[in-house]
């Protein structure tokens, strides 16, 4: 190959790359749980828009579960206290912190259930802002116990020249069948029982009358959402979608549509779905103008399970229970189809192996209780407590140490970290970032842990879980 073809290669190779970081940046996916047993939990949001004066506006949106909270009894009431503290920073000039604001609330209940419910107290805040990129810091802290977490959200309000146009971030929004109203979707994650979606972008003109062409999609990537293997099975090929986890490249379009948009000013445009099902899903947009530079948002997201992250309908009891049961008596359990001899089956399970009943309440609680962390720190393309980190830590528990290295995780049982049945080696095929925006890792599957799996598996089933870790 001669050297002109080389500098022509490179060249077309850097404006690709150039093409898909900028489109990358340009997918929004949403929060995470960034859960710490203890701590308050919430969700948080920012949307940059321009309002009916043309003035452009940052609002920050907070969801914060009530039932995270630690409450105290007074003046007969449950009351829980928290500090609520906000900040925003201009990203092209991170020396400028342009709000900074700390307010107090109080949560008040006369019922006991607001201690275990997943209720949110909603908070919204809007300030007057330049067109610019943002990094919006959120910080809870109850006061009854000075347990804080912090989250952090970015968005961008692009500067619009006069008769020139852009395209705002694409917020979310889902609807359940029997509520009034839309809830805003902040997180990666869409609840299963969620029944519709919506979609809501603004074109940012100011009073542009030049025509403008938007196309939508909505496509559904080819993703894991199966359960893991047995820790003692062989491990996953590199070519399977389980060890890929997701692949962008392998798309399915579900819907699409087009419209041709002229004489407007800035205007908000919504898009409406039913809940496509499980899986991991993108909607996105293109609006072009002529022959000039096409713009584009896209909103990627995954519908989960019902209840998500908590398990509350039978079904979503029934799933878990493939770590406890052999493979065959699991899909016999689950060919069952009504929900009301699904949870007998399920109740009889627990019933049969552990056979008393309080400590059959206590161990499911348990159970449980483990499933729904998993889901809020580990979820990815698929619930957490399907991960392989999340079946050992519904097995096992939280692991007694860790080393966390490139591209390798280490969870240890033993005060013996040679000890090859209780030392748990994760490898993470890719590293996250912006083009795969998950942690993925994937046991070192052994032989080894055949007998340590069975005896895990009596320990649960026996009851003696709950004077035992392992």
């Amino acid at each position: 190959m001669d050297r002109t073809s080389q500098y022509i290669l490179l060249f077309f190779a850097a404006v690709l790359a150039s093409c898909s970081t900028s489109r990358n940046l340009n997918i929004e996916r949403g929060t995470g749980y960034n859960f710490r047993a203890g701590h308050p939990e919430f969700r948080t949001s920012a949307f940059g828009f321009v309002d009916e004066e043309n003035k452009t506006m940052l609002e920050i949106t907070a969801e914060i579960v009530k039932g995270s909270l630690i409450y105290k009894e007074e003046n007969d009431t449950l009351q829980a206290h928290i500090s609520i503290e906000y900040q925003v920073q201009d990203l092209e000039n991170s020396n400028n912190i342009l709000v900074s604001n700390q307010l107090e609330q109080t949560v008040k209940s006369t019922d006991e259930a607001v201690t275990s419910t997943r209720e949110a107290l909603d908070l919204s805040f809007t300030h007057a802002v330049e067109p610019s990129r943002y990094r919006v810091l959120v910080s809870i802290t109850d006061l009854n116990t000075n347990k804080n977490i912090t989250q952090s959200v970015e968005t961008a309000i692009p500067e619009t020249q006069q008769g020139e146009y852009n395209l705002s971030n694409i917020q979310m929004f889902g609807k359940i069948n029997g509520k009034e109203g839309w809830e805003p979707m902040s997180t990666y994650d869409v609840k299963g029982k969620v029944d519709s979606l919506q979609f809501v972008f603004q074109v940012i003109s100011p009073r542009s009358d030049k025509r403008m062409q938007i196309r939508s999609r909505l496509i559904q990537f080819e993703s894991d959402t199966s359960y893991p293997r047995p820790m003692h099975y062989a491990n996953y090929s590199p070519s399977s979608i389980e060890y890929k986890g997701i692949d962008y490249d392998e798309e399915t379009e579900l819907q699409s549509s087009q419209r041709i948009l002229t004489d407007y000013s800035s205007t908000y445009i919504e898009y409406r779905f039913a809940n496509p099902g499980r899986g991991n899903y993108r909607f996105e947009v293109n609006a072009q103008r002529g022959e000039e530079e096409e713009l584009f948002k896209a909103r990627d997201f995954g519908v989960k399970s019902k209840n998500y992250p908590a398990v509350g309908s039978a079904r979503e009891l029934a799933r878990p229970l493939i770590y406890l049961m052999g493979e065959g008596d699991h899909e016999d359990l689950m060919a069952i189809t009504d929900p009301d001899s699904l949870k007998k089956e399920v109740d009889r399970f627990w019933l049969k192996n552990i056979g008393n009943t309080n400590e059959a309440r206590q161990v499911i609680e348990m159970y449980y209780q483990r499933v729904e962390e998993a889901n809020k720190q580990f979820s990815n393309f698929k619930e957490g407590w399907k991960t392989d980190l999340g079946m050992i830590y519904v097995m096992f528990g939280a692991p007694w140490y860790t080393e966390d290295h490139l591209k390798e995780l280490i969870w240890y049982y033993s005060y013996n970290h040679s000890d090859p049945e209780y030392s748990y080696y994760f490898n993470q095929p890719k590293l996250k970032n912006r083009y795969f925006p998950f942690y993925h890792f994937i046991l070192r599957r052994s032989n080894y842990y055949y007998t340590v799996q069975y005896q895990q598996r009596r320990l649960w089933l026996s009851g003696r879980i709950l004077t035992r870790q392992i």
